[in-house]
């Protein structure tokens, strides 16, 4: 199914008129010139990472970093004391690293990470994005 494009603020998703804030996404580097230093450099870092996994849309809006491949599977969002990563997967997740984690459909779950540096973006945390990216749809 190709991806929704919505006609008002030009921003595209997985599903026919999908509910969402409706305003135009800014530029990557618009976005990330409003942030303080240290988050950026978290920013970067997963989307760098990110980027090894295959094809992306990022999308960012005023409340943070929306990256999908049909749908979101992965959200940036600035937080006081670094930048909160949520991703979705279709099983629990219970790990030292998770916050919380948040039942969004029958079949999956999100889970939120605090991350404070971009040491943080390691071979651990990919092998979730990884996870949560493969099982979005195409």
């Amino acid at each position: 199914m190709a991806p929704w494009r919505c006609l008002s603020c030009g921003r595209t998703f997985g599903r026919t008129n999908q509910s969402h804030e409706c305003e135009p996404a800014l530029s990557l580097e618009r976005y990330l010139s409003a942030q303080p230093p240290p988050h950026r450099a978290i920013y970067r870092a997963v989307l760098r990472r990110l980027q090894t996994l295959g094809e992306l849309d990022v999308d960012p809006v005023q409340v943070g970093i929306m990256i999908k491949r049909h749908r979101t599977f992965c959200e940036l969002r600035p937080k006081r004391a670094g930048v909160e990563l949520s991703f979705k997967l279709s099983r629990p997740l219970a790990h030292a690293r998770i916050r919380r984690s948040l039942r969004c459909s029958t079949h999956r779950q999100a889970h939120f990470v605090l991350l404070t540096s971009p040491r943080e973006v390691d071979a651990e945390l990919l092998g979730w994005l990884a996870e949560a990216y493969f099982e979005s749809p195409e």
